[in-house]
């Protein structure tokens, strides 16, 4: 149950401008998922270990971005910030006027209270 994927983000994803969308990924390039998942108590330190070398094997060609689909519950404001890139702010800007209460925010929440 555990991997690793490379995606390749081409073609019309990136004819789209960076500031077009909230989503600001639109360089032509690869996107690293990795996977650790296991169901034996016992076997926890060697997964831990596994994924931690792999990470660590592919840190020096990771840029700054992060995906939202990948952030995971316990990624902060700076994971989700770093999401939305040159994005955030704008999109902080509108969640203040259509969602001053954060009603919405069972997700990677963008608090309308940021700064």
């Amino acid at each position: 149950m555990t991997g690793i994927a490379l995606e390749y983000f081409h073609g019309a994803a990136t004819r789209v401008g960076v500031i077009d969308t909230p989503v600001p990924h639109r360089e032509e390039g690869y996107s690293l998922l990795m996977t650790s998942v296991w169901t034996e108590p016992e076997a926890t330190e060697e997964n831990i270990a596994w994924t931690r070398t792999w990470y660590d094997a592919f840190r020096p060609y990771l840029a700054e971005r992060r995906w939202l689909n990948y952030l995971v519950d316990d990624d902060g404001a700076d994971a989700i910030r770093a999401a939305y890139g040159p994005n955030y702010d704008r999109l902080v800007e509108a969640k203040r006027r259509y969602d001053p209460a954060n009603v919405f925010q069972l997700n990677h929440n963008i608090d309308p209270a940021a700064t």
